[in-house]
């Protein structure tokens, strides 16, 4: 019986190129793993915070830490000391280390939907950085703490909305006094209706203001009719040819007749001055005494004559000026 012949393989070096395949694709999965520890941040220096709190439920290892938002770093491990109290290992890249300051706060927050947070707070960025090995106290921020405040206030507020919504509550009643005013405001004077309370006391304030339209309509012909007497006055007083010029006038008239009469006086004064002198010469005291009398004679005429026309003047002026003076002058 004869065997059959043996065929070649269909690929050549089959072997080889399987372990090559193999030998790839092992070089691909190292180098995966190890650029997904790279992107972890598995090669990149870090620095460590240890923090120290009560209760450590929620926290768990690779828990992210994150300050305004952003992820600064990872919960490396938890311990639990002898005293109950627990320390988490915080490990933070050295690039993200210098938001953290010695006044930095570390807070975890526990909310209602969701799992816990650690996050970490600066108030004061220029204080020293934070030592590396630097141990804070991690504060906790539970929001299920004041759950049975919030729900007795919930309570309290539905029972004043309650209160507020019965039929003889005073929200009930004010709507209802609205609701009437507002019906009234529909009437034929519309929102003083509503005001006042019914129509015959709106129509009576609409007749006083028609009353007083007609008052003040009034009161403006009497203004304009004060203003134009007012301007007739002022053009009579002290327009051209007024009273005032007119008074001016005589006032010029009359300083001219009293530097006249002031003339006068000084020349009687000069007399007496001569009469006196003349009495000491008893010869020749009748012809000055004579010349001396004709000169008083004729200067009391000037005088009397200067009188009489200030007189007259200050009759004028009375006469035409509205205030009356009594104006008296006597005789030295």
């Amino acid at each position: 019986m004869e065997r059959a012949p043996v065929r070649a393989p269909l690929i050549k070096h089959l072997a080889l190129k399987v372990g090559l395949l193999l030998t790839l694709t092992a070089v691909l999965a190292v180098g995966l793993l190890v650029y997904v520890l790279y992107a972890r941040g598995a090669f990149e220096p870090t620095q460590t915070v240890i923090l120290l709190a009560d209760d450590a439920e929620g926290v768990s290892t690779g828990m992210p830490v994150t300050f305004s938002g952003f992820p600064i770093g990872r919960v490396k491990r938890l311990e639990l000391q002898d005293d109950g109290h627990v320390r988490i290992h915080v490990a933070i890249p050295e690039k993200d280390a210098r938001w953290l300051r010695t006044s930095s706060q570390f807070v975890l927050e526990r909310g209602l939907v969701g799992g816990a947070k650690i996050r970490a707070y600066s108030a004061i960025l220029n204080d020293p950085p934070l030592p590396d090995g630097a141990e804070r106290t991690l504060l906790s921020g539970d929001a299920t703490q004041d759950v049975s405040q919030i729900l007795a206030r919930v309570k309290a507020i539905l029972a004043n909305v309650e209160a507020m919504t019965a039929a003889q509550s005073p929200i009930n009643e004010t709507l209802q006094n609205a609701r009437t005013i507002t019906g009234r405001m529909a009437g034929e004077y519309g929102v003083l209706e509503g005001v006042l309370g019914g129509p015959d006391k709106a129509r009576r304030v609409v007749d006083a203001l028609d009353r007083a339209n007609a008052l003040l309509a009034s009161l403006q012909g009497v203004s304009l009719k004060v203003d134009q007497t007012l301007t007739r006055a002022d053009a009579r007083l002290f327009g051209a040819g007024g009273v005032m010029d007119q008074t001016e006038r005589a006032m010029s008239q009359v300083n001219a007749i009293l530097t006249d009469v002031r003339a006068s006086l000084l020349k009687a004064d000069a007399i007496l001055k001569e009469a006196q002198g003349a009495a000491a010469n008893v010869n020749s005291i009748t012809a000055d005494v004579k010349g001396a009398t004709t000169d008083l004679a004729l200067l009391r005429a000037e005088v009397d004559d200067s009188i009489t026309k200030v007189n007259h003047l200050i009759n004028e002026i009375n006469r035409k000026w509205p205030f009356k003076r009594d104006v008296e002058l006597k005789l030295p």
